[in-house]
């Protein structure tokens, strides 16, 4: 593993083998559908490595050898004090992982494991990018216009109004770069949309930002989310962890439902066998198997968090949307912007 910090040189992906409820078993799969499908890029599984290659033998898939790096302790997605476990585990494979970013030895780290480990780990050891406060987790939300992007979604409960700012100053560069929005618009979520409602933090949080060139549209409600009245969607971590929860529960609601009204007759399983194949087009839009999970961003490299029960195809979807950051060189593009408003 070279020390190139060279954008021309392929991107090193470190994927964490034992994060997940299905670990080694899903990460070690979707490290090798990656792998197989896409080698521009350069992919190590890190883990215990008996596991990784028990995985491998009993699936009849390959992977390089030599881009398995062992790592013998484990933070479990039980673990209900990230810091604590750390400390306790400093050989476990999310911490050898970030490390390998933090040394320059790899670009990105990838895990479907603990959250809070994940983020505590890349927080202390990659560190924030300078004039960040806090880093942000956000989450792409289907609509009816087009992309709407939601920051914060969990990596803090509590936000500042100087913390909304750089929400939206990388949530806007994120939304741009990734996904191809030339100018995005930006609001803060609200009571309405009246300038004059919403809580202290949100009103200061939309003084800051009035004052920045971002494309800034005032307050928006939850409704507009959907609507996809702007591009990103700045608010809390605590409103927006309930809001991405409340969403990733619909479309098993929604299967339920077309399960029970088919079960209630012949003429009604008929009817959802005509349209079974639009709507499992339809609800893919929905599916966090397509973005793989989410990004951390604020912190000094690329990491990568995914949901505890990734598929192989989340976890190969996570390895894309890193290698893409990469290519985007968005943490010095984050660097450059919250550097130009450091006097707010």
């Amino acid at each position: 593993m070279s020390n190139s910090d060279s954008l021309n040189s392929k991107c090193r992906i470190i994927i964490d083998a034992m994060g997940g409820d299905f670990a080694p078993q899903n990460a070690v799969l979707g490290a090798v559908q990656a792998f197989e499908e896409k080698k521009d890029f350069e992919l190590f599984l890190i883990g215990k490595e008996k596991e990784i290659l028990r995985v491998l033998s009993e699936n009849k898939v390959s992977f390089p050898k030599e881009n398995i790096i062992h790592a013998e302790d484990v933070i479990e997605m039980g673990d209900s004090h990230p810091t604590a476990a750390i400390k306790s585990k400093p050989k476990s494979s999310i911490v050898a992982g970030v490390n390998l970013v933090k040394e320059k030895k790899a670009d990105a780290f990838v895990s479907a494991g603990n959250t809070g480990a994940i983020m505590a780990t890349a927080t202390l050891i990659m560190g924030r990018i300078e004039g960040v406060g806090r880093p942000t987790m956000g989450a792409p939300m289907p609509n009816t216009s087009g992309i709407c992007t939601l920051f914060d979604v969990g990596s803090s409960v509590d936000s500042k109004p100087k913390h909304l700012l750089e929400y939206a100053i990388m949530g806007t560069i994120y939304t741009k770069e990734i996904f191809g929005v030339d100018n995005p618009s930006v609001g803060i979520l609200s009571v309405g949309e009246e300038e004059s409602k919403g809580c202290e933090v949100s009103l200061a949080a939309s003084e800051l930002i009035k004052k920045t060139n971002l494309n800034f549209k005032g307050n928006v409600e939850g409704g507009d989310i959907l609507k996809g009245t702007v591009n990103v969607v700045i608010c809390d971590g605590f409103t927006g962890n309930i809001l991405l929860k409340f969403g990733e529960a619909v479309i098993p609601l929604l299967k339920f439902k077309f399960k029970e009204y088919a079960e209630k007759g012949l003429m009604n399983k008929l009817k959802m066998g005509l349209v079974r194949s639009a709507m499992k087009d339809i609800l893919k839009d929905f599916s966090y198997e397509e973005q793989g999970g989410v990004p951390l961003l604020g912190v000094n490299g690329i990491c990568m968090i995914g949901h505890g029960r990734s598929t192989p195809k989340a976890i190969k979807n996570l390895v894309f949307r890193a290698d893409y950051m990469y290519k985007k060189n968005l943490i010095k593009k984050f660097e450059s912007s919250i550097k130009q408003y450091s006097h707010l």
